[in-house]
């Protein structure tokens, strides 16, 4: 009886699915949010990238309200991902090639406080892996690293419109990302592990 039941138990973990880890949250402000959510987006791992407004005051800011400053919140992005498929310390790593860490005043060609890029983390795990990971590269930049890590506060998503606009208006959005010097400035700050995935 004993050795069917253990039989038994066998086949039955063999069978059974393992059990997948639930979905975890980071987010990221890295500039024009349409950008930010396409690198995301081509991470493996990564089940969505959401566009939206973190860090302010201003219950269910509009676009409008936050484009113009004033109201504290960053252009951000809610990313979702798979823990089993790509750690958070990649997703840190996918941030910093993205950004230039060493702008107080923006991101490329978008300046004001509202482009600052920042980590805005969800938990002590990701504070203590976010600040290391800062920290790490400070002797690159010679300590002057404009990014900041803050707690995270709620997060409001953009409006339809802005969703995805990489994938609905390609041309306009690689208009945009050229005129704006991303990429350009990207390679100045990160050479060829800029943008790297």
């Amino acid at each position: 009886m004993r050795k069917q039941l253990v039989a038994a138990l066998i086949v039955v973990a063999f069978v059974l699915p393992l059990q997948a880890a639930p979905p975890e949250k980071a987010i990221f402000a890295g500039g024009c949010f349409w950008c930010t959510e396409s690198d995301f987006e081509k991470v493996p791992g990564v089940i969505s990238a959401i566009s939206g407004y973190t860090g302010g005051s201003v219950v269910r800011p509009s676009y409008e309200q936050v484009s113009g400053g004033g109201t504290g919140h960053r252009e951000s992005v809610e990313v979702l991902f798979d823990p089993q498929k790509v750690s958070y310390a990649k997703l840190l790593d996918v941030f910093w090639h993205s950004v230039d860490p060493t702008d107080n005043d923006g991101q490329f060609c978008d300046k004001g406080a509202q482009y600052r890029s920042a980590i805005f983390y969800l938990n002590d795990a990701q504070r203590r892996l976010a600040e290391a990971s800062k920290q790490a590269l400070e002797p690159r930049f010679g300590g002057k690293i404009a990014t900041d890590v803050l707690p995270a506060s709620t997060f409001y998503t953009a409006e339809d419109y802005h969703q995805d606009y990489y994938k609905k208006n390609p041309v306009r959005y690689h208009f945009y990302r050229f005129n704006c010097g991303r990429d350009q400035r990207l390679r100045a700050v990160w050479g060829d592990g800029a943008g790297s995935h």
